[in-house]
């Protein structure tokens, strides 16, 4: 049906009326302007006639009161589709969009002479609207304003409450029809979901009535961009918008720009999915859920951004139903399959654990890896069901090692930070293995680093429940984001795994190596022992033995296989060998030896990094040409110094003719006589009361301003004569 024309002359005539009129027909679902007469103009404080056929059209309440949208739209609806009379009180904004006026509308419907059916529809102004009772207002103003008031919501509704936007079985009827009239054009439809990003935070920080406004000026926005019955709220915070293709990007940068200012600034991003029509049989939901998926797949996306709908995201939705309509049939005859990757000692090369992988064997789609369906199953909350599982077959499986005659080393499992939000999985996993009789150190509990850094006061407390009921906790993934020591410091771990990008980076340069020896240096100085995954050469494995990295893991061992495998791989006499738990504390403490820290033996105590400060005794000097002083020095030097000399003040100059024979003169000799920076120098000397001392020297810089110089000293070795005690 087209848009009904009245005669030229009879359309001036209704257009020059003083009373508030307006014709309106019902064309396409939806609502089109026929006639605005003056008057209407006039009380609605329209200078542009123009302007409010535009509005009428596109944006018909822009300015009625957010409460009265849905009840007066859908009265209009009711009107236009069952017939009968039209009679609505609402709330409108006055020329000052600062208060409100009360306007009482009545329609009827009228037969044009070719039949077509118009709505003529009058309007009185009833007044100001206020939320009090006034003693200037008159009876039926008042009356107005109370009836306004106690007016509830709408309980079977075609438009939205809040925004008065189409709710979304109207928007899909609208759509349809739009879709099918638009056909003939030959020009693409865009059909676009939009999501906005944490409104649930937005709500808990600034209240649910600022989240209303919010979600209000959004669907004014889209009302502006868009018209009114082409914008629809589906409920919460996503909205869906049925458009021609063409422009629709340049669209949405506007409404991102738009709303980015909106509510002076206080908004949230918006995620748009939009999926291009070319003229499918498909059906407006479809569409619209297609652009879901296109949305969805921006999920971990906090800027405002759209994207397009392309066949593999169905594809992948169709996959993402299948594991979770199929997990627990997965799980019942045993598509899940456990994979065991081994965990090498290093001072021995056993097996000294080994990390329970899953792998679903499905019996149509084959070998699936876990990167598949893992973010699947936490995304769905579901992953608990499989964390266990595993749980479950670890056990079992260290049993039948048991039984086999075999060393019983333990498994490594991995749970996710989701588990601990859909049940007590502390004591889920505890009771599971208190009732398979073996001991809570048969298993060994990962955590990675990103899932304790979230809500960090509730997984150290899960943490500390699993530590106190004798369960070890490692770290995973140590260094694959943003590393806190802090974590380190806060929450007591029994091993840290290093991310396997440590290794890729291994033939890059010395820096990633340099940065795995330190981290190494401070987990043994923490008690703390390690692993390091990815390892896939020799070079990489003797590297990771000399810097004290007690465990290794990765391809140059063993790839993960299944237990039949392991168990094969002992028949056939080719397997790596268990671990004898009885030495394990010794090639432990083997293990934590660095080769490339003196520390490592100088100190009194070095088991478990426990005398961290114990290390060979350093200090820096600087000199002149006459003369010398202490400028750091670390701890063990101190005591060394104040053993042999006597106490040293830092900073304090010493002469080189009064020093010689207290410091000896091969010590001082050195310093002056030393000029590259970076050289370095052995030497011996004795002292006046017959302590000897071996050291090394190196000259770190010259000042540019003077003749200073500065020098590190390690001291080697020290003599202190006959009967006295050494330290080497």
């Amino acid at each position: 049906m087209d848009r009904y024309h009245f005669d030229p002359a009879v359309k001036a005539v209704l257009e020059r009326l003083r009373v508030p009129l307006a014709v309106y027909q019902f064309v396409e679902k939806r609502v089109v302007t026929v006639v605005l007469s003056d008057g209407f103009c006039k009380l609605f404080d329209y200078e542009d006639k123009r302007q409010a056929y535009y509005d009428m059209d596109h944006n018909m309440y822009k300015m009625t009161h957010p409460d009265d949208v849905s009840r007066i739209a859908n009265e209009a609806f009711r009107f236009a589709t069952e017939g009968g009379s039209y009679e609505v009180v609402y709330r409108t904004l006055t020329a000052n969009h600062k208060n409100y006026k009360i306007i009482h509308s009545f329609g009827e419907h009228v037969f044009a002479e070719d039949g077509t059916r118009l709505a003529y529809v009058w309007y009185t102004d009833e007044g100001s609207y206020t939320d009090e009772a006034d003693n200037q207002q008159s009876a039926v103003n008042a009356a107005f304003c109370k009836a306004l008031q106690q007016e509830s919501f709408i309980k079977a509704s075609y438009y939205d409450f809040l925004t008065g936007l189409p709710c979304m079985s109207y928007f899909f009827e609208l759509a349809d029809d739009w879709r099918t009239n638009h056909a003939s054009k030959e020009t693409p439809v865009a059909l676009l979901y939009m999501d906005l990003c944490g409104m649930k935070f937005f709500n808990r920080k600034f209240g649910f009535s600022e989240g209303d406004q919010l979600l209000r000026g959004f669907g004014n926005i889209l009302k502006k961009h868009f018209s009114n019955e082409n914008c629809s709220r589906f409920g919460s915070d996503h909205f869906c918008v049925f458009t021609e293709a063409k422009g629709v990007e340049d669209k949405l940068r506007q409404i991102f720009s738009e709303f980015s200012s909106f509510n002076k600034k206080k908004n949230i991003p918006v995620r748009v999915g939009i999926f291009i029509d070319t003229g499918s049989a498909l059906s407006s939901s479809a569409c619209c859920d297609r652009a879901k998926y296109a949305c969805d797949t921006m999920r971990h996306t906090f800027l405002s951004r759209y994207c397009y709908f392309n066949d593999s995201m169905l594809e992948q939705a169709d996959l993402t139903q299948y594991f979770i309509d199929n997990l627990d049939r997965a799980i019942e005859e045993r598509w899940i399959q456990v994979y065991y990757q081994p965990i090498i000692r290093a001072a021995n090369g056993r097996v000294c654990d080994e990390e329970a992988l899953a792998r679903w064997v499905d019996p149509v789609r084959g070998v699936i890896s876990p990167s598949e369906f893992i973010p699947i199953l936490e995304e769905a909350r579901l992953i608990y069901k499989l964390d266990l599982y595993i749980v479950e077959q670890v056990l079992e499986k260290i049993t039948r090692q048991r039984d086999a005659g075999l060393y019983m080393v333990a498994g490594s499992v991995n749970l996710s930070r989701v588990d601990f939000d859909t049940c007590d999985i502390v004591e889920e996993v505890c009771r599971r293995v208190d009732a398979s009789g073996l001991g809570r150190n048969c298993l060994k509990i990962e955590l990675t680093e990103s899932s304790v850094g979230r809500d960090y006061e509730y997984m150290k407390a899960q943490i500390d429940r699993f530590r106190e009921l004798g369960f070890h906790v490692w770290m995973d993934d140590f260094g694959s984001g943003y590393s806190s020591l802090d974590l380190l410091q806060s929450i007591r771990f029994d091993l840290i795994k290093f991310d396997m990008r440590f290794m890729k980076e291994f033939y890059n340069g010395e820096k990633s190596r340099i940065i795995l020896t330190e981290l190494i240096k401070l987990a043994i100085a923490l008690g703390i022992d390690t692993v390091c995954e990815g390892v896939e050469t020799r070079e990489q494995a003797d590297f990771l033995r000399e810097v004290g990295c007690t465990k290794l893991q990765g391809y140059f061992f063993c790839k993960p296989i299944p237990e039949a495998a392991i168990f094969d791989r002992y028949r056939r006499g080719i397997q790596i060998g268990f671990e004898n738990p009885l030495v394990s504390a010794y090639y432990a403490d083997i293990g934590r030896i660095n080769l490339y820290d003196l520390a490592s033996v100088s100190g009194e105590e070095t088991h478990g990094g426990r005398k961290y400060f114990n290390t060979v005794p350093m200090a820096i000097f600087e000199t002149d040409e006459n003369s010398f002083q202490l400028v750091r020095c670390n701890r063990t030097f101190r005591k060394f110094i104040e053993k042999t000399f006597g106490a040293i003040p830092i900073g304090e100059s010493l002469d080189y003719s009064v020093s010689k024979s207290k410091f000896g003169s091969n010590f001082l000799k050195s310093m002056r006589d030393t000029t590259e920076i970076g050289s370095k120098l052995f030497f011996s000397d004795e002292m006046s009361d017959g302590t000897s001392i071996k050291a090394l020297l190196k000259l770190v810089s010259s000042n540019p301003v003077g003749s200073t110089r500065a020098f590190v000293v390690a001291v080697l070795s020290v003599d202190y004569g006959i009967g006295a005690a050494s330290m080497r």
